[in-house]
């Protein structure tokens, strides 16, 4: 499998004619925004941990996910279970086989975002997703990153990507600069051998680099995620907001695009339960909880550390690393 063919494979599997397609396919899957890197965004003061997600079909969805991605299957039983890379958990499935969907206007999980370490590693992912035909749903450069985007079994948004050297993100007033530009496929899988897979396993260092929600309310989210965790505001643009720890360009992304005026979530539906945030320093975990507390937000206790929810019942747990 030449360059070209890899190109158009991978144009093919994205339903698009052309890079321009393809990069307007991930403006409507991303809406401009993207980002992610085991280097920088998870040795930030707070970062996400890992992400659970309740499913219909848990057999079909755990192997979806472990031969999509290479992730090792770390649990499993008939209730659950969990996968990850290099011995750390990142993706839990909860089986709910009489669940209903969650409804595409309710607030959730707008796309689950996977760091790849390294450029090369996205490379040789790519190359395997065109050999074994996985379908997409677009693919971007984001200035700060590049990005292919698709969709589980059951509807869950994903984001597989790689970060560009932070010394290259523009910043200016505390604003980075990010676009949703075409994707030089070439060029990328340039890196890696196009005619065979070299991609047997997620790589060690593979974690989960931003969390994209879908909120009912962008100010309220905001005085969630901003005025009580502590993010730090990144970018903003039309119907959504970007928010980070440490200067990352977003570890969340936050929109309504879909989902304006979403009331609270129901719990026995499909979807996302819960992601972790994780936090090394003491003071500054303890910091959180009580600001948390202070908020008036009921938080309750789990292993390692506490659990709260935002304004449309999505469970954010702090775990203490």
């Amino acid at each position: 499998m030449n360059l070209d063919m890899t190109r158009r494979t991978l144009l093919h599997l994205a339903g698009a004619s052309s890079l321009a397609a393809a990069a307007a396919a991930a403006a409507h899957a991303e809406q401009g925004g993207s980002g992610g890197g085991p280097t920088f965004a998870n040795r930030t003061p707070m970062r996400i941990g890992m992400v659970t997600i309740r499913v219909r079909k848990l057999d079909v969805v755990a192997d979806y996910y472990r031969d999509l991605l290479g992730l090792a299957v770390m649990e499993r039983s008939a209730t659950g279970a969990a996968l990850g890379a290099g011995g750390v958990k990142l993706l839990a499935l909860e089986a709910r086989p009489d669940a209903a969907n969650e409804a595409r206007g309710a607030a959730g999980l707008y796309h689950t975002a996977f760091l790849m370490p390294t450029r090369k590693d996205l490379a040789r992912w790519l190359v395997n997703a065109a050999i074994h035909r996985v379908p997409l749903s677009g693919f971007a450069d984001h200035r700060v990153s590049e990005s292919v985007y698709l969709d589980d079994p059951e509807g869950n948004g994903i984001e597989v990507y790689a970060d560009r050297d932070p010394s290259l993100w523009q910043w200016s007033e505390g604003t980075v600069t990010m676009g949703t530009d075409q994707l030089d496929i070439d060029n990328l899988v340039s890196l890696t051998n196009t005619n065979v897979s070299d991609y047997a396993k997620a790589p060690d260092g593979l974690r989960i680099g931003h969390m994209h929600l879908r909120v009912g309310d962008l100010a309220k989210a905001d005085g969630f995620y901003r005025g009580t965790l502590g993010f730090d505001p990144t970018r903003a643009r039309s119907g959504a907001a970007f928010l980070s720890s440490g200067r990352y360009h977003h570890h969340l992304g936050l929109n309504v695009w879909q989902s304006a005026g979403a009331g609270r979530r129901d719990d026995a539906a499909t979807g996302l339960a819960w992601f972790s945030l994780e936090i090394e320093k003491a003071d500054l975990f303890a910091a959180k909880e009580e600001r948390l507390r202070q908020a008036g937000v009921q938080v309750a206790s789990v292993a390692g550390g506490f659990e709260a929810a935002d304004p449309w019942g999505t469970r954010v747990r702090l775990v203490k690393v």
